[in-house]
């Protein structure tokens, strides 16, 4: 707590005449609740159970049962910008999330950095007296920010979380994350032997805070902003859980979707009259589909309904402990999803989706011969289009588009001790992830302050939707009548039950004929009746011209006034144009032995160019030389330069599709050697590699391709003196440590920068 500048007592020439004073400490009003918030990753609409879904997700539809299910609840379409509304009430362009961090442009709306003056609740709430703890994904600090060497102003201690554990980015492998602990990097507690997954451990580390509070302080309120990795890919599970739905989807997506409608429509998550929108023509009919194309695509569907499953069991876990602290009737629990379903799995589905960026997607029968991976260790697996389809039911299109498919979402409020008499009902209005905010401040009692820490706070754009939680609801106004949308171009604006909606391409993904550097003014606006069209079957824009007029002119409006322009959907030229840079252009580096992992993006950048490492060690006496002298990447992607039973070796995965292994053919004697490594790249996709010891050639190989445009996509960085797992190659575990001293690990990169922008959007989007 901090002191302020005015003493309220009297100070004498000594204590017979002086009068002692304490500031008050804030503490919550009468009454208010604990505030739980729980935020899935890329779970559509219709993938709960309480909202029409065939999987099993018990613990969230009881909490349904016992609350209010929002049905017309919208986000933003990305991770990001959603989060970024969540936490602050304002629209995600006025906290510079008009995309991810990692697409910046120099433009107010995109900066990538939430502004000061957009408090986050968790900076609210802690000057209110709660105790507020952060755990699971952040993705709200710029991807070039997330390292030990970076400020940590952007980080969730700078933005009124007193403790948190996770992951930055839009991703990271489940078995093995690329962890954080408050402000350092933390390698995770178990090992895949042991039984580790991360979203168990993330409610382990959620109930070890909520127990230190109680153990300390038995009245005290918390807010607990509790963010899955699930199910974002990979949608890795535990395996016994995808075991559980083996043959479960063996159906298709084209009856999955048909049956959650049929559902939807029973539970009234949708109104009477609703139609089930049409499959787009770049998603194929299930039955067009080969035998082993089902077999591949009705996998992917286990694995991802296994994630959702043991997910929900965590949840239930981690409410089954505040309930056993007899505190469930005074928690306020809100659980959203962050967008709608994904669809970077491509029509197919994706083994490891860095090889979607690396444009070398595994073919069908790569994937059949492979099937028992997906799902674990060793892949990135993520779902194809069909099944992003059916998790949107009854809506059409997805994630990172703004018609309903990719801003629809599941938000289910529960407060057993306040709307206990609302348990069970389902709400119709509109509300939005900006809502969420100041409906926590009503319903805690708590005002919006006008400053946090000396900054002025700047307006809520957020409606506080808690008239809707009572049990006259059902019959309550709609009050957050107006919303803009924009997401890479794409736009809509919702205004008293009509949508206006217009898709705008940012490259040529599904093959329907559209251009994505046609100017803006030639998109084509569709209009509908939301009040009886709720899933944008019945496009109006034809017969009611004016009124779409109306609606874009307003789209204008809310775009002047919230930081949106200007309009640009050129990710490529955004890659080729990234922010400054500030550090000094180099090109040796220097790395030391069990530091913490670099963020690959910080990291030296040896993709496809030509480069040395230098390693100096110093051997043990009376040991064999074993461990990492450096790496980068884990099992689904990268390089590992390290000892094996003596002798030097270096293995470079090829995105887990091919190792390249070059190996010295004499075991090393203690003492201090001089370890060397080149590769030296050719005119084409590869080139020539070669090991050296104390300045000899000891080992040559070819590497016929040489990973060019990302090594992983969980977030897995470069280390010196370990792995950080799972191994980038065979023959030893990670994080096999280095058993000698490394005096001096450097990498020097001799030859040009190699770029594919269209690539690197692929890796981009991928990873969101």
């Amino acid at each position: 707590m901090s002191y302020p500048a005015r003493f309220e007592g009297r100070i004498g020439r000594d204590w017979r005449d002086s009068e002692p004073w304490w500031p008050p400490v804030a503490t919550p009003p009468q009454g208010a609740p604990n505030v739980v918030m729980i935020v899935l990753d890329d779970v559509g609409y219709a993938q709960l159970g309480c909202y029409g879904s065939q999987m099993s997700t018990p613990n969230m539809d009881a909490l349904a049962a016992g609350g209010v299910r929002l049905a017309n609840f919208r986000t933003t379409s990305l991770c990001s910008p959603t989060r970024a509304c969540l936490l602050t009430g304002r629209n995600h362009h006025r906290s510079g999330m008009g995309r991810v961090a990692d697409l910046a442009t120099g433009f107010p709306g995109y900066w990538g950095v939430p502004p000061r003056e957009n408090g986050y609740l968790s900076e609210i709430l802690r000057a209110a007296g709660y105790a507020t703890y952060a755990v699971g994904k952040w993705h709200l600090t710029p991807e070039d920010q997330t390292h030990m060497a970076a400020s940590r102003a952007t980080w969730p201690l700078a933005r009124g979380f007193d403790r948190w554990y996770g992951f930055h980015g839009g991703e990271t492998h489940q078995f093995v994350p690329a962890l954080y602990h408050d402000n350092h990097s933390v390698r995770p507690p178990k090992s895949i032997e042991d039984g580790y997954h991360l979203t168990a451990d993330l409610v382990d580390k959620a109930i070890e805070h909520l127990g230190d509070l109680r153990a300390v302080d038995a009245d005290r309120q918390f807010f607990l902003y509790f963010c899955t990795g699930a199910c974002h890919s990979p949608h890795q599970a535990p395996r016994e859980w995808i075991d559980a739905y083996a043959g479960r989807f063996d159906s298709g997506w084209d009856a999955a979707r048909e049956e959650i409608f049929a559902r939807q429509l029973e539970l009234g998550v949708v109104p009477p009259g609703t139609e089930l929108s049409r499959r787009p023509p770049w998603v194929p009919a299930w039955e067009e589909l080969g035998a082993a194309e089902r077999m591949v695509a009705a996998r992917f569907m286990e694995c991802f309904a296994g994630f959702l499953s043991h997910t929900d069991e965590q949840i239930g876990r981690l409410l089954a402990f505040v309930d056993a602290l007899g505190e469930l009737d005074r928690t306020l629990v809100v659980l959203v999803s962050d967008n709608g379903a994904s669809s970077e799995g491509g029509r197919e589905g994706s083994i490891n989706d860095i090889r979607l960026s690396n444009l070398d997607p595994a073919s069908t029968a790569e994937m059949l011969e492979r099937l028992d991976e997906i799902g674990g260790p060793s892949s990135h697996n993520n779902y194809p289009w069909g099944w992003t389809m059916a998790g949107n039911t009854p809506f059409k299109r997805w994630k990172r588009e703004v018609h309903q498919g990719g801003v629809a979402d599941p938000c289910i409020v529960s407060w057993p001790g306040r709307i206990g008499a609302s348990a069970g009902a389902i709400r119709h209005q509109f509300t939005h992830a900006i809502d969420v905010l100041p409906t926590v401040l009503e319903l805690a009692g708590i005002e919006a302050p006008e400053l946090i820490e000396s900054v002025p706070q700047s307006r809520i754009d957020g409606t506080s939707f808690a008239y809707l939680l009572g049990p006259d609801g059902a019959a309550a106004a709609e009050r957050h009548d107006t919303q803009y949308f924009e997401m890479f171009g794409s736009r809509a604006i919702y205004h008293r039950g009509w949508k206006a909606v217009t898709y705008h391409p940012v490259g040529p993904i599904y093959d329907d004929g559209l251009d994505p550097n046609a100017p803006f003014d030639a998109d084509v606006w569709e209009l509908y009746d939301l009040r009886r069209d709720l899933s944008e079957v019945h496009d109006m824009a034809a017969a009611e011209p004016e009124r779409v007029e109306r609606l874009v002119d307003l789209w204008w409006q809310e775009a002047e006034r919230n930081d949106v322009l200007p309009l640009d959907n050129r990710v490529l030229w955004t890659l080729a144009h990234p922010k400054p840079d500030w550090r000094r252009p180099r090109d040796s580096f220097r790395y030391f032995q069990g530091g913490a992992q670099v963020p690959e993006p910080v990291a030296v950048n040896v993709r496809n160019r030509s480069h040395r490492m230098t390693v100096e060690v110093e051997l043990p006496e009376g040991e064999v030389g074993n461990g990492v002298l450096l790496a980068l990447g884990s099992v689904l992607g990268g390089w590992s330069l390290h000892l094996l039973a003596g002798r030097l070796r270096y293995v470079h995965n090829l995105y887990g599709k091919h190792l390249d292994v070059v190996e010295s053919p004499g075991v090393l004697l203690p003492g201090r050697h001089l370890l060397g490594f080149s590769f030296d790249k050719d005119d084409g996709l590869g080139g020539k590699a070669e090991l050296s010891v104390d300045g000899a050639p000891v080992a040559s190989g070819v590497i016929e391709r040489f990973t060019p445009t990302g090594f992983n996509g969980v977030g897995v960085g470069l280390t010196c003196g370990y792995e950080w797992g799972p191994a980038v190659g065979t023959g030893y575990e990670a994080p096999f440590s280095f058993n000698g001293r490394i005096l001096r690990a450097e990498v020097e990169t001799t030859g040009p920068v190699v770029r594919d922008p269209i690539a690197e959007l692929a890796a981009i989007l991928s990873e969101q």
